[in-house]
């Protein structure tokens, strides 16, 4: 593809790439990402600029420019819907740099992207606290029923073998719900259940035997009590973006000890429920600093701190808001790899070409 030419990859198409991507190797990218991120040098730093917010009559658009050295440059855009019962899920859209001219050299959808290196992330932080090799990882309680969760749920299922189980809280039993635990069952072959919020019962029931207890929603209110929750087992929070969203509680918030984030600076701006609790920034743990190398697809990790983070808390958290990084790396694997193959997407020629 020549320089003046725009690459265009629909959601099928990004679909595809990404299912040509084994988890070890998603694990390896965000891996190299988060060292990145952790060493950038002052002389070319990191640049992810805060994301702006352009309210819409029905939707919040989130621009989230970022640029990597040795990676590449990108600007994502997300629209989030402003109602609470909308579920259309989040359009989405990566423009990949040419760092060279500076043109936009491939637009991608970026709903499964933005999913996919989510999960990468918080289940790279996952591996890396409790290794697979060692895991006792049976049951998955998943709150949400988006791309978030899919996404998760795939990837630890691919890498935790141990898992014999996926719960699926919802308010109600609907299609979309319905769909996602078709899917699940069908990708991870392994039983799916559906728990109404409503019972709290059967609510509490499913988190008193958790192993991983996902949660995926914008809610502003806790969604489930510290008290159901067992000690060991591990969260991850990928649903709030901001101050005023609360996916667990105060006292659960506590229970963690040394929290592990994405990024410090964005989560002690966004990260609601940590704000909320008081949580110092300065003695949580980046991502990025758990990481010490990458050879091949093998991560090669600080396991004296993780040993710190597992040792300081009843049970531990990871902590995501998404990085701009993220999605500079995810979309320009994905770009790479559809000019590699050739025959993927569509090519608009001489778009940039007076």
């Amino acid at each position: 593809m020549s320089h003046p030419d725009l690459l265009v990859l629909s959601a099928a198409d990004v679909s595809k790439l990404l299912a040509s991507f084994p988890a070890p190797a998603l694990l390896a990218q965000s891996a190299r990402l988060f060292y990145a991120l952790a060493h950038a040098s002052a002389e070319d730093p990191v640049q992810q600029p805060h994301r702006t917010t352009l309210p819409l009559p029905s939707h919040k658009t989130l621009v989230m420019p970022a640029r990597v050295p040795g990676v590449g440059a990108s600007l994502k855009l997300v629209s989030v819907p402003s109602a609470p019962g909308d579920t259309r899920g989040l359009p989405a859209s990566t423009f990949v740099l040419d760092e060279d001219t500076g043109a936009v050299r491939a637009v991608l959808n970026a709903r499964a992207l933005t999913a996919v290196r989510t999960a990468a992330g918080t289940v790279l932080a996952t591996t890396i606290l409790h290794k697979p090799e060692r895991s006792t990882f049976k049951r998955i309680v998943t709150f949400g029923a988006g791309a978030q969760v899919r996404a998760h749920v795939d990837l630890l299922c691919a890498v935790y073998p141990t898992i014999e189980h996926v719960a699926i809280v919802a308010r109600c039993s609907n299609q979309r719900t319905e769909d996602l635990a078709a899917y699940l069952h069908s990708s991870t072959s392994r039983p799916v259940e559906i728990v109404l919020s409503s019972d709290e019962k059967a609510l509490h029931s499913a988190l008193g035997v958790a192993s991983v207890i996902l949660t995926a929603t914008p809610s502003t209110t806790p969604l489930f009590p510290s008290s159901a929750v067992p000690s060991g087992a591990h969260l991850i929070l990928v649903g709030s973006w901001r101050t005023d969203m609360h996916e667990i509680d105060t006292d659960l918030v506590k229970r963690a000890g040394r929290i592990v984030l994405d990024s410090r600076k964005a989560c002690a701006t966004e990260a609601g429920e940590l704000i909320a609790a008081g949580v110092d920034f300065a003695t949580a743990v980046e991502l990025g600093e758990l990481v010490q190398g990458v050879k091949g697809d093998e991560v090669i990790s600080d396991g004296a701190l993780a040993k710190e983070v597992l040792q300081s808390g009843e049970v531990t958290l990871v902590k995501s808001v998404g990085v701009g990084g993220q999605d500079v790396a995810i979309a320009k694997a994905v770009a790479d790899l559809a000019e590699k193959l050739g025959g993927i997407g569509t090519v608009v020629r001489g778009y940039d070409q007076a």
